[in-house]
Protein backbone atom coordinates (compact mmCIF):
# COMPACT_ATOMS: atom_id res chain seq x y z
CA UNK A 1 0.00 0.00 0.00
CA UNK A 2 1.47 3.34 -1.04
CA UNK A 3 1.14 6.66 0.78
CA UNK A 4 1.01 10.13 -0.67
CA UNK A 5 3.19 12.85 0.83
CA UNK A 6 0.21 15.21 0.63
CA UNK A 7 -1.74 15.21 3.88
CA UNK A 8 -3.77 17.31 6.27
CA UNK A 9 -4.65 16.80 9.90
CA UNK A 10 -6.31 18.92 12.56
CA UNK A 11 -7.08 18.20 16.19
CA UNK A 12 -8.67 20.43 18.86
CA UNK A 13 -9.02 20.27 22.64
CA UNK A 14 -10.92 22.58 24.97
CA UNK A 15 -10.06 22.90 28.66
CA UNK A 16 -11.42 25.30 31.28
CA UNK A 17 -8.30 27.40 30.80
CA UNK A 18 -7.92 27.51 27.01
CA UNK A 19 -8.65 26.00 23.62
CA UNK A 20 -5.73 24.24 21.88
CA UNK A 21 -5.51 23.50 18.15
CA UNK A 22 -2.90 21.50 16.24
CA UNK A 23 -2.95 21.77 12.44
CA UNK A 24 -0.67 19.88 10.04
CA UNK A 25 -0.20 20.38 6.31
CA UNK A 26 2.16 18.16 4.30
CA UNK A 27 3.40 18.32 0.71
CA UNK A 28 6.01 16.39 -1.24
CA UNK A 29 9.73 16.89 -0.65
CA UNK A 30 12.85 14.75 -1.07
CA UNK A 31 13.70 15.09 2.62
CA UNK A 32 11.93 15.91 5.88
CA UNK A 33 11.43 19.67 5.77
CA UNK A 34 9.51 20.64 8.92
CA UNK A 35 8.34 24.16 9.67
CA UNK A 36 6.79 24.70 13.12
CA UNK A 37 4.75 27.66 14.36
CA UNK A 38 4.35 27.37 18.12
CA UNK A 39 3.14 29.57 20.99
CA UNK A 40 5.99 30.97 23.07
CA UNK A 41 5.08 28.64 25.92
CA UNK A 42 5.82 25.60 23.66
CA UNK A 43 9.12 26.80 22.20
CA UNK A 44 11.17 24.64 24.56
CA UNK A 45 9.41 21.55 23.15
CA UNK A 46 10.09 22.40 19.51
CA UNK A 47 12.59 19.55 19.00
CA UNK A 48 10.28 17.00 20.65
CA UNK A 49 7.41 18.07 18.36
CA UNK A 50 9.66 17.83 15.28
CA UNK A 51 10.75 14.32 16.25
CA UNK A 52 7.11 13.28 16.65
CA UNK A 53 6.38 14.55 13.13
CA UNK A 54 9.37 12.73 11.60
CA UNK A 55 8.52 9.44 13.30
CA UNK A 56 4.95 9.52 11.98
CA UNK A 57 5.25 11.20 8.57
CA UNK A 58 8.91 10.36 7.75
CA UNK A 59 9.47 12.93 5.01
CA UNK A 60 7.82 15.74 3.09
CA UNK A 61 7.39 19.49 3.45
CA UNK A 62 5.46 19.63 6.72
CA UNK A 63 3.91 22.74 8.27
CA UNK A 64 2.93 22.13 11.90
CA UNK A 65 1.02 24.84 13.74
CA UNK A 66 -0.03 24.82 17.40
CA UNK A 67 -2.27 27.67 18.55
CA UNK A 68 -3.91 28.61 21.86
CA UNK A 69 -6.71 30.98 22.69
CA UNK A 70 -6.18 33.77 25.30
CA UNK A 71 -4.40 32.26 28.28
CA UNK A 72 -6.13 33.84 31.27
CA UNK A 73 -3.87 36.90 31.26
CA UNK A 74 -0.65 34.90 30.98
CA UNK A 75 0.33 36.91 27.91
CA UNK A 76 -1.07 40.30 29.03
CA UNK A 77 1.68 42.91 28.50
CA UNK A 78 2.73 45.05 31.47
CA UNK A 79 4.05 48.60 31.02
CA UNK A 80 7.65 48.93 32.14
CA UNK A 81 7.21 52.20 34.05
CA UNK A 82 10.88 52.81 34.76
CA UNK A 83 11.84 52.56 31.06
CA UNK A 84 8.91 54.74 29.99
CA UNK A 85 9.80 57.45 32.51
CA UNK A 86 13.44 57.38 31.44
CA UNK A 87 12.57 57.54 27.74
CA UNK A 88 10.04 60.33 28.30
CA UNK A 89 12.48 62.41 30.34
CA UNK A 90 15.18 62.10 27.68
CA UNK A 91 12.73 62.92 24.88
CA UNK A 92 11.46 65.98 26.78
CA UNK A 93 15.03 67.17 27.35
CA UNK A 94 15.83 66.79 23.65
CA UNK A 95 12.60 68.66 22.74
CA UNK A 96 13.55 71.51 25.04
CA UNK A 97 17.01 71.77 23.50
CA UNK A 98 15.46 71.85 20.03
CA UNK A 99 12.89 74.47 21.07
CA UNK A 100 9.91 72.13 20.68
CA UNK A 101 7.27 72.96 23.28
CA UNK A 102 4.56 70.51 22.24
CA UNK A 103 4.90 67.35 24.39
CA UNK A 104 1.54 65.82 23.41
CA UNK A 105 2.99 63.30 20.96
CA UNK A 106 6.02 62.23 23.01
CA UNK A 107 4.27 59.49 24.96
CA UNK A 108 3.05 57.80 21.78
CA UNK A 109 6.61 57.83 20.42
CA UNK A 110 8.03 56.52 23.69
CA UNK A 111 5.61 53.58 23.78
CA UNK A 112 6.97 52.37 20.44
CA UNK A 113 10.55 52.22 21.75
CA UNK A 114 12.13 48.90 22.88
CA UNK A 115 11.37 47.39 26.29
CA UNK A 116 8.47 49.68 27.15
CA UNK A 117 6.30 46.58 27.51
CA UNK A 118 7.14 43.31 29.16
CA UNK A 119 5.30 40.01 29.30
CA UNK A 120 5.26 37.79 32.34
CA UNK A 121 5.92 34.30 30.97
CA UNK A 122 4.60 31.16 32.61
CA UNK A 123 6.31 27.80 32.27
CA UNK A 124 4.75 24.83 30.49
CA UNK A 125 3.57 22.32 33.08
CA UNK A 126 3.89 18.55 32.63
CA UNK A 127 0.11 18.26 32.47
CA UNK A 128 -0.09 20.89 29.70
CA UNK A 129 2.69 19.19 27.74
CA UNK A 130 0.94 15.81 28.00
CA UNK A 131 -2.19 17.37 26.51
CA UNK A 132 -0.29 19.09 23.72
CA UNK A 133 1.72 15.95 22.88
CA UNK A 134 -1.45 13.84 22.76
CA UNK A 135 -3.18 16.41 20.55
CA UNK A 136 -0.16 16.53 18.22
CA UNK A 137 -0.12 12.74 17.92
CA UNK A 138 -3.84 12.81 17.08
CA UNK A 139 -3.33 15.41 14.34
CA UNK A 140 -0.37 13.44 12.94
CA UNK A 141 -2.48 10.26 12.85
CA UNK A 142 -5.23 12.09 10.95
CA UNK A 143 -2.67 13.47 8.47
CA UNK A 144 -1.23 9.97 7.99
CA UNK A 145 -4.72 8.59 7.33
CA UNK A 146 -5.24 11.37 4.77
CA UNK A 147 -1.99 10.29 3.10
CA UNK A 148 -3.17 6.71 3.00
CA UNK A 149 -6.46 7.64 1.34
CA UNK A 150 -4.62 9.83 -1.16
CA UNK A 151 -2.26 6.92 -1.82
CA UNK A 152 -5.18 4.63 -2.69
CA UNK A 153 -6.33 7.08 -5.37
CA UNK A 154 -2.77 7.40 -6.71
CA UNK A 155 -2.42 3.62 -6.77
CA UNK A 156 -5.39 3.34 -9.14
CA UNK A 157 -3.87 5.92 -11.49
CA UNK A 158 -0.46 4.20 -11.41
CA UNK A 159 -1.99 0.81 -12.11
CA UNK A 160 -3.92 2.30 -15.03
CA UNK A 161 -0.80 3.87 -16.55
CA UNK A 162 1.40 0.78 -16.14
CA UNK A 163 -1.35 -1.40 -17.65
CA UNK A 164 -1.57 1.03 -20.57
CA UNK A 165 2.20 0.77 -21.19
CA UNK A 166 2.00 -3.05 -21.17
CA UNK A 167 -0.96 -2.86 -23.56
CA UNK A 168 0.99 -0.63 -25.95
CA UNK A 169 3.93 -3.02 -25.66
CA UNK A 170 1.71 -5.90 -26.79
CA UNK A 171 0.48 -3.79 -29.71
CA UNK A 172 4.09 -2.97 -30.52
CA UNK A 173 4.83 -6.66 -31.01
CA UNK A 174 1.85 -6.89 -33.37
CA UNK A 175 2.74 -3.77 -35.35
CA UNK A 176 6.40 -4.76 -35.57
CA UNK A 177 5.50 -7.91 -37.52
CA UNK A 178 8.01 -8.48 -40.32
CA UNK A 179 9.67 -5.09 -39.89
CA UNK A 180 13.17 -6.55 -40.25
CA UNK A 181 12.18 -8.36 -43.46
CA UNK A 182 10.70 -5.18 -44.89
CA UNK A 183 13.82 -3.22 -44.04
CA UNK A 184 16.02 -5.91 -45.64
CA UNK A 185 14.02 -5.76 -48.85
CA UNK A 186 14.06 -1.96 -48.88
CA UNK A 187 17.84 -1.77 -48.41
CA UNK A 188 18.42 -4.40 -51.08
CA UNK A 189 16.21 -2.55 -53.55
CA UNK A 190 17.85 0.80 -52.76
CA UNK A 191 21.36 -0.56 -53.22
CA UNK A 192 20.45 -2.40 -56.42
CA UNK A 193 18.96 0.80 -57.82
CA UNK A 194 22.05 2.80 -56.87
CA UNK A 195 24.87 0.53 -58.15
CA UNK A 196 23.07 -2.25 -59.93
CA UNK A 197 22.45 -5.75 -58.62
CA UNK A 198 25.28 -7.25 -60.70
CA UNK A 199 27.83 -5.01 -58.92
CA UNK A 200 26.84 -6.09 -55.39
CA UNK A 201 29.10 -8.41 -53.42
CA UNK A 202 26.43 -10.69 -51.97
CA UNK A 203 28.54 -12.05 -49.10
CA UNK A 204 29.81 -8.64 -48.01
CA UNK A 205 26.33 -7.19 -48.34
CA UNK A 206 24.83 -9.90 -46.12
CA UNK A 207 27.48 -9.36 -43.47
CA UNK A 208 26.90 -5.60 -43.38
CA UNK A 209 23.13 -6.09 -43.48
CA UNK A 210 23.12 -8.47 -40.52
CA UNK A 211 25.30 -6.08 -38.51
CA UNK A 212 22.98 -3.15 -39.34
CA UNK A 213 19.73 -5.01 -38.61
CA UNK A 214 21.04 -6.30 -35.28
CA UNK A 215 21.34 -2.70 -34.14
CA UNK A 216 17.64 -2.19 -34.87
CA UNK A 217 16.48 -5.27 -32.99
CA UNK A 218 14.33 -4.30 -29.97
CA UNK A 219 13.60 -7.70 -28.42
CA UNK A 220 15.92 -7.10 -25.44
CA UNK A 221 14.35 -3.69 -24.78
CA UNK A 222 10.85 -5.15 -24.89
CA UNK A 223 11.78 -7.89 -22.40
CA UNK A 224 13.45 -5.42 -20.02
CA UNK A 225 10.55 -2.97 -20.24
CA UNK A 226 8.06 -5.72 -19.36
CA UNK A 227 10.23 -6.79 -16.41
CA UNK A 228 10.48 -3.19 -15.19
CA UNK A 229 6.69 -2.85 -15.34
CA UNK A 230 6.24 -6.08 -13.39
CA UNK A 231 8.80 -4.96 -10.81
CA UNK A 232 7.06 -1.59 -10.51
CA UNK A 233 3.73 -3.27 -9.72
CA UNK A 234 5.40 -5.67 -7.28
CA UNK A 235 7.11 -2.82 -5.45
CA UNK A 236 3.95 -0.72 -5.40
CA UNK A 237 1.99 -3.53 -3.73
CA UNK A 238 4.73 -4.34 -1.22
CA UNK A 239 4.86 -3.34 2.43
CA UNK A 240 6.56 -0.13 3.47
CA UNK A 241 7.20 3.17 1.72
CA UNK A 242 8.91 2.89 -1.66
CA UNK A 243 8.42 6.27 -3.34
CA UNK A 244 12.10 6.71 -4.21
CA UNK A 245 12.36 3.16 -5.51
CA UNK A 246 9.27 3.58 -7.71
CA UNK A 247 10.73 6.79 -9.13
CA UNK A 248 13.98 4.98 -9.93
CA UNK A 249 12.13 2.12 -11.67
CA UNK A 250 10.14 4.62 -13.74
CA UNK A 251 13.44 6.12 -14.94
CA UNK A 252 14.58 2.67 -16.05
CA UNK A 253 11.29 2.20 -17.89
CA UNK A 254 11.93 5.50 -19.63
CA UNK A 255 15.36 4.38 -20.84
CA UNK A 256 13.91 1.27 -22.49
CA UNK A 257 11.05 3.21 -24.11
CA UNK A 258 13.48 5.80 -25.48
CA UNK A 259 15.73 3.08 -26.90
CA UNK A 260 12.76 1.40 -28.57
CA UNK A 261 11.80 4.74 -30.08
CA UNK A 262 15.29 5.38 -31.44
CA UNK A 263 15.42 1.90 -33.03
CA UNK A 264 11.84 1.69 -34.29
CA UNK A 265 12.31 3.34 -37.70
CA UNK A 266 8.58 2.82 -38.26
CA UNK A 267 5.73 5.36 -38.05
CA UNK A 268 3.21 3.01 -36.40
CA UNK A 269 5.77 1.92 -33.78
CA UNK A 270 6.80 5.52 -33.10
CA UNK A 271 3.18 6.40 -32.41
CA UNK A 272 2.95 3.65 -29.79
CA UNK A 273 6.24 4.83 -28.26
CA UNK A 274 4.84 8.36 -27.93
CA UNK A 275 1.74 6.97 -26.17
CA UNK A 276 3.95 4.98 -23.78
CA UNK A 277 5.97 8.12 -23.01
CA UNK A 278 2.76 9.98 -22.23
CA UNK A 279 1.75 7.34 -19.68
CA UNK A 280 5.27 7.29 -18.26
CA UNK A 281 5.16 11.05 -17.60
CA UNK A 282 2.00 10.52 -15.57
CA UNK A 283 3.78 7.81 -13.58
CA UNK A 284 6.84 10.01 -12.91
CA UNK A 285 4.68 12.89 -11.74
CA UNK A 286 2.83 10.64 -9.32
CA UNK A 287 5.95 8.93 -7.95
CA UNK A 288 7.36 12.32 -6.94
CA UNK A 289 4.50 12.60 -4.42
CA UNK A 290 4.77 9.04 -3.06
CA UNK A 291 6.27 8.58 0.40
Amino acid sequence: MIRSMTGYGKAMLETPQRKMTVEIKALNSKQADINTRLPWICKEKDMDIRNMAIRKLERGKIDLTISFDTMDGEQTPVINKNNVKSYFGQMKEISSELGINDDSGLLAIVMRLPDTLRTEKAELSDEEWTRIAGLTEEALAIADLYRLEEGRAMEKDLLKSVSAILSYLDKLCTVEGNRITRMREKLTATLAEAVGSENIDKNRFEQELIFYLEKLDINEEKVRLRKHCDYFLETMNGEGNHGKMLNFISQEMGREINTIGSKANDAAMQKLVVMMKDELEKIKELTLNIL
